[in-house]
């Protein structure tokens, strides 16, 4: 660890940053929960990522019904083996949560056969000093921020200090950040756009940064620094690899989300 905190101290003089984090349990989010040893956004998933001492990111849907739980695909069909394939969208939640996420994949037999999806009102609850919650809310329509402004307010853990938004979307992006303004909100993208272009959408969007995926071809020391210079913050996602979290890191990422956290953190501190 000593060569990587040196490492790391000498990408911060070059890239001309405040200060560059490095691989730790506030920096690793684990992306859908602990996904790699638990169901992907399921309470076993998030939970163990909690106990491990790490933040975690969760995907959000809003059913038929207006209430919030955590799902990743457009629909149902994926995760469940089949058994729903309907939108996310197009379900209310006691269908929802009847459905058995638990039970599909190296999953299945195990101890998580079943389990049921999550509300998000349970994944706030979650929420510990020291570590983010990366709440994901898939898809681009503002009128879900009422409702997503609803819950926080009804779970005290769910702070600024402890929960933050993510989104492809543009709008919802915007909005978020318009009737929540306390809760940083990130714009994700995978596409790599030149410096300029990123900047002035972030500028546009009034968001306080950018989580982007992480194509070290193009996500270099320079580009990330410019981007940070112009005020805002820079997170990567999904990373798998340790030596990779590790380049992420030094190039001055803020964050780095992956599957499987522990593995890179203790990789990492051999």
């Amino acid at each position: 660890m000593e060569k990587l905190a040196f490492a790391i101290a000498v990408a911060a003089v070059a890239c001309g940053c405040a200060s560059v984090r490095e691989p730790a349990y506030d920096t690793l989010i684990a992306h859908r929960g602990e996904s790699v040893d638990a169901p992907e956004n399921t309470l076993p998933a998030y939970k163990t990522a909690v106990d491990r001492g790490f933040g975690f990111e969760c995907d959000i849907y809003l059913s038929s019904d207006k209430r919030l739980y955590t799902f990743h695909d457009r629909t149902l069909a994926r995760t469940t083996s089949g058994a729903n394939t309907n939108a996310c969208t197009d379900v209310d939640w006691d269908t929802v949560s009847k459905l058995n996420v638990g039970g599909w994949g190296k999953w299945k037999g195990t101890k998580f056969d079943p389990t049921r999806p999550a509300l998000l009102e349970e994944v706030l609850a979650l929420a510990r000093p020291g570590r983010k919650i990366y709440v994901e809310v898939k898809n681009n329509d503002p009128s879900w921020v009422p409702y997503i402004k609803a819950v926080f307010a009804k779970e005290p853990k769910a702070t600024p200090d402890t929960v933050l938004f993510i989104s492809f979307g543009r709008r919802i992006s915007a909005e978020l950040k318009r009737q929540m303004p306390e809760y940083k909100v990130y714009w994700l993208t995978s596409d790599v756009a030149p410096t300029v272009e990123l900047i002035a959408e972030l500028r546009e969007l009034g968001v306080d940064g950018v989580d982007i995926r992480f194509a070290p071809e193009k996500v270099t020391a320079e580009y990330i620094s410019e981007v940070r210079r112009a005020g805002f913050e820079f997170h990567v996602w999904t990373v798998d690899d340790p030596d990779m979290a590790a380049e992420a890191f030094r190039r001055g990422a803020q964050t780095v989300t992956t599957n499987r956290a522990k593995y890179i953190l203790e990789a990492l501190r051999k």
